[in-house]
């Protein structure tokens, strides 16, 4: 069937919009690091000194039952002790152990909301623009690196979507959105290819296997290293604060969770990631049989994502030793990341192979 040239002219309009969308949501995440938590924070200690008034009131009656049953003062320190601590507490308090913010859907700010309605509505129009690239090539659209890059990282705002409601992560939408924004402006400007049929060798039904899961699995990688990223960054702040030296221009970082909450939060992404990476590469060794009358032929590419599920499954072991966590299993986990854009962006383009279909010339 030929090219709708019209549907894929609409399909950039959409996928533009999105940047612009999405570059307006990485402003109102940004506004909320520099507005929104801060002013909840001070607003929440505001209390405090009447608190502390009323709970030295009761101090000193909890003196005078000490003195009289030997019962510790802060035993009859009650409610006025428990408003005191909610009052004034620190920012690792309001979350738990998986990283989430425990204050409550009410307690996100005006910032935020305005952050995650402008990602859906980002998402809505990305959405739209992937769909109408393959209605437009009467296909799935994910034939070059053009359509490849542009569906994964559909999928990267999709997953981090899930992962910002499910653990309350708003911190990371700065992070995420900057680097989408930056993967998709290039995928529109340097690495754009015009909508057109499928080479030959990608014509099978595997295309819907095979290449919609390493696009799943990549989107899903995505998140997992920019979330890898700011570990490092929190966790080299916190060694400062704890040595005693100067942290410098801090203020985001100390907005941030602690190390541990990231750590244990990309280790859960990669853990989502990497069956449908290892899922991916069976069953393109199951095309390659059919297409070519091996499994394995160690073609480039393939090698190169071999590898790469090698680099991942390091990863989760050593994430799963105790003396594994923390920094090494981080850079590990963006060291199985080099490999994937590596792949997508070196070898895919200069190194010749039977999987150089990336339409760039």
């Amino acid at each position: 069937m030929p090219i709708n040239t019209g549907l894929a002219d609409v399909s950039n309009d959409f996928l533009l919009a999105a940047v612009v969308i999405y570059a307006l949501a990485m402003l109102a995440y940004a506004c909320d690091f520099a507005f929104g938590r801060q002013q909840a924070r001070v607003t929440s200690r505001a209390p405090a000194p009447a608190l502390v008034g009323a709970a030295s009131a009761e101090a000193g009656a909890g003196i005078q039952a000490e003195a009289a049953t030997g019962a510790p003062a802060g035993a009859g320190a009650g409610p006025g002790a428990r408003a005191e601590v909610t009052g004034g507490g620190s920012a690792a308090a309001g979350r738990d152990s998986a990283g989430r913010d425990s204050a409550g859907p009410d307690r996100v700010g005006r910032w935020v909301t305005i952050a995650v309605a402008l990602t859906c509505a980002g998402l809505a129009a990305h959405t739209t623009g992937v769909v109408l690239r393959g209605l437009s090539v009467h296909r799935l659209p994910w034939g070059d690196m053009y359509e490849f890059v542009t569906a994964l990282t559909c999928v990267a705002v999709a997953f981090f979507l899930a992962v910002m409601i499910r653990y309350r992560a708003y911190y990371l939408g700065l992070f995420v959105m900057v680097a989408v924004v930056l993967v998709l402006g290039l995928a529109e400007t340097v690495i754009y290819t015009p909508a057109g049929p499928l080479v030959p060798a990608l014509q099978s039904y595997w295309l819907a296997i095979h290449v919609t899961a390493m696009t799943l699995a990549t989107g899903v990688f995505f998140v997992a290293a920019v979330i890898g990223i700011t570990y490092l960054f929190v966790d080299r702040h916190a060694r400062q604060v704890a040595a005693g030296r100067p942290a410098g221009a801090d203020g985001i970082l100390r907005r941030l969770p602690g190390p541990e909450a990231l750590d244990r939060l990309a280790y859960r992404t990669v853990v989502f990631g990497f069956p449908i990476w290892t899922f991916g590469v069976m069953a393109g060794a199951i095309w390659a049989d059919r297409a070519w009358g091996s499994y394995w032929s160690w073609d480039p590419t393939e090698t190169w994502a071999f590898i790469t599920w090698v680099v991942y499954a390091c990863f989760l072991h050593a994430r799963a030793t105790a003396g594994w966590r923390g920094r090494r299993a981080a850079y590990i986990q963006l060291v199985g990341f080099g490999c994937v854009l590596f792949n997508v962006l070196v070898v895919s383009l200069v190194v010749p192979g039977l999987h150089s279909y990336a339409g760039l010339t």
